[in-house]
Order: C-alpha cells, then structure tokens, then sequence
C-alpha cells in the first residue's frame, strides 16, 4: 500500500478508522461554532469537512439529498411551503426546488460562514440554488426561529450536523424540538430528519433513539436507510407525521416524480425507493427494543 502524501483520517470508533487521500486542502479553518475544511481527492471530488467529519462528497452527495428529500415531498400531495434546518451545502435545497409546486423555502443554516465558503467552493452542491427567488434564506438558530415564526410548511426537512456532544446541533434532536417543529407543520405536513448511521456496528449510536424520539411526538413514523460511500456505512433518515404516510409502489414512484419534479434524478426512483425502506432485520429489532427518548435534560449523543 502506498501511503505517501497527504491523507485525511476520520475516526469512526476508538479503534476504526477511514483514511483519505487527498490531493488539495481548498480551505481549513475555524468559524464561530466549527472547524470547517474543503478537501479534494481524487475518488470524491470536493468534500465538506465540518468537525472532522465527513458531511458530503462531489461524487455520492446526490444519493444522501435525494434520498433525504424526495420520499418525503413525493407522500405530501402538493408540497407548497418548505423548511429546511441546515443543509449549508445547497444539496437539500437544490432537490426541493426540483419540485414543481414549491413556492417558498425558508432555509436556516446558523452558520453564515459555512454557507458561504459552500457557495465559493462546492457549486456542484448548490448549482445556483440560494439565488432563487423562492428562498428565503437566514443565518440563526432553527429551534429559535420556529419557537417565535408565523409560518407553517407542507413539509420540514432536517439536514442537520450530526448530534454530537459540544456540537451545534444536538438540541434539535429532542422531543421538545420535535414538538416545536410539529407545531409549524400543515394538517397533513410531513418532517423527515437525518438520523445518523444505520450499519450495524453503529445503528444504535441515534438512529433508534431518533426514531423513538419522534414516535414519542407523531401518530406515524416511517424509518428508511440508504448506503452513502464517504460515509462507510448505511445512513438512516426517519420521516413523522401525525397524518397515515402509505409508501407508493414503484410505479407511482416513478410516475410521481415524471410529473412532479423538473429534472432527471442520479439516485432516487422507484426502485431504489422499494431499496431504502427495504431494512434488514437488525434495524427492525432495533427500533422494537429501543427504549430511550432523546430529551433536553438527557441528550443522547452520536460517539
């Protein structure tokens, strides 16, 4: 093995670790809440770097915002009205607004300085997206915001950094943070939330707890997983609602997003949509025996 150059480590576990090749380090630096790098490498491309965790690649972000955004909008019957928490790349907002009925977006990303390097460094992410008309973009904290707005979304998309102890975003993981978001949604308005790993060695670091979490707030809970390459492992995303969420079949997928969304899709369709709820059997067993809620006073945190 050669290992001659520069190389990027991330440590999974105390003892597991990813290494990376890197051609270029575009930017390294420290915000107001988080180190913040801008790697190149030949097998990802651009990569975003936030607290030494890998947040998105060039060549596999597409399968994470798709996945992340289409099944939930595809089970609202016209989503109009969206909220976005995070997502300082662009990914998310440059899926929803795909949409042919999106009429307003309102992003809050608390980092300024992180959305903009995105926008000088990763324009593959965003491809122009923070300059539609549509959006309404605001650099602050979401619980804040949703805790004092008078507006309410078809649909609430959390793209958040992971919950990590010291972090910036592990109170938007709690059930109180899940009670104020709910009560932002549309009768009928759908959430869904990044919900952290979902391979076996790591599953219960959150992703059951999140979907416990949210089972505590919502009527229905739908979890759903999808393999990300930068990140080494299956991901997890939960959608909640407290109106019945009845998956389309393949067809309708299909069908649905012919009709509805403006452009091609690299990853999400009917099929991979039947793939993403499709979870193996540890996962079932997983959200059965999980017992902990996610709350204020006793946050749980992804190692």
């Amino acid at each position: 093995m050669d290992i001659s150059g520069k190389w990027f480590l991330e440590t999974v576990f105390a003892d597991l670790a990813i290494m990376l090749r890197v051609r270029k380090v575009l930017y390294s630096g420290e915000t107001a809440y988080q180190k913040v790098e801008v790697l190149e490498s030949e097998i990802f491309g651009r990569s975003l770097v936030l607290d030494g965790k890998t947040q998105s690649t060039e060549r596999d972000e597409h399968i994470y915002h798709e996945a992340l955004v289409h099944p939930a909008m595809l089970l609202h019957p016209g989503p109009s009205s969206v909220f976005i928490g995070g997502g300082g790349e662009g990914g998310t907002l440059r899926e929803v607004l795909a949409h042919k009925s999106v009429e307003r977006v309102a992003m809050l990303d608390m980092d300024r300085e992180v959305v903009e390097l995105c926008r000088r460094y990763l324009p593959n992410h965003h491809q122009g997206s923070f300059n539609d008309p549509r959006v309404k973009l605001a650099h602050r904290d979401a619980r804040e915001y949703l805790s004092s707005c008078d507006e309410t979304f078809d649909v609430m998309i959390m793209d958040l950094v992971d919950p990590l102890e010291g972090g910036t975003a592990y109170l938007l993981y709690t059930e109180e943070y899940y009670r104020i978001a709910k009560a932002k949604l549309n009768p009928g308005g759908i959430l869904v939330t990044q919900s952290g790993p979902a391979g076996l060695l790591s599953y219960q670091e959150c992703f059951t707890t999140i979907h416990n979490t949210l089972a505590n707030v919502f009527s229905h809970i739908t979890p759903a997983q999808v393999h990300i390459p930068a990140f080494q492992t299956l991901w997890g995303f939960t959608l909640a609602s407290d109106a019945p969420m009845v998956l389309p079949s393949d067809e309708q997928v299909d069908r649905l997003l012919a009709e509805r969304v403006a452009k091609e899709l690299s990853f999400y369709d009917g099929e991979s949509h039947r793939g993403m709820f499709a979870l193996p059997k540890f996962l079932r067993a997983g959200f059965q025996q999980e017992g902990r809620i996610n709350r204020d006073a006793d946050p749980v945190f992804m190692t």
